[in-house]
C-alpha cells in the first residue's frame, strides 16, 4: 500500500504567456515534499538567527491541524479518530487537550 499523500499546491503563481498573465495550473505534491519545502523556506528566512526546539515546533504545526481535520472527518467521534490515527483513545484525548480541541 502506498502511503504517499498528495496534496494540491494552491499557489496562484502567475505565468506570463505572450504578454498575457495567467494563473498557473495547480500542481500536486506529496505531504512530505510540502513539509520539506516549508522547512527549507523556514531556514532560508532565519537570516542567521539561532533557533531551538524546531522538532517540537514542526510537530505542533502539523499535529494540530491534522487533529482538527481528523475530528471533523469523524464527526468528533474520538474512538473512530483514534482508530484512524492508530492511537490509543487516551493518547488522542491528551493531544486534543494540548491543542485546545477538547
Amino acid at each position: 500500500m502506498n502511503n504517499e499523500v498528495l496534496i494540491p499546491d494552491t499557489g496562484s503563481e502567475e505565468v506570463s504567456s505572450r504578454g498575457q498573465t495567467q494563473l498557473a495550473q495547480p500542481q500536486q505534491q506529496s505531504l512530505r515534499d510540502a513539509v520539506e519545502h516549508a522547512m527549507e523556506n523556514y531556514f532560508r528566512h532565519l537570516d542567521g538567527q539561532m533557533v531551538t526546539d524546531v522538532y517540537d515546533m514542526v510537530l505542533s504545526e502539523i499535529e494540530a491541524p491534522m487533529l482538527e481535520v481528523v475530528m471533523k472527518y469523524t464527526r468528533h467521534n474520538q474512538t473512530r479518530a483514534a482508530q484512524l490515527l492508530g492511537l490509543n483513545r487516551g493518547t488522542l484525548r491528551k493531544k486534543l487537550k494540548r491543542y485546545g480541541l477538547l
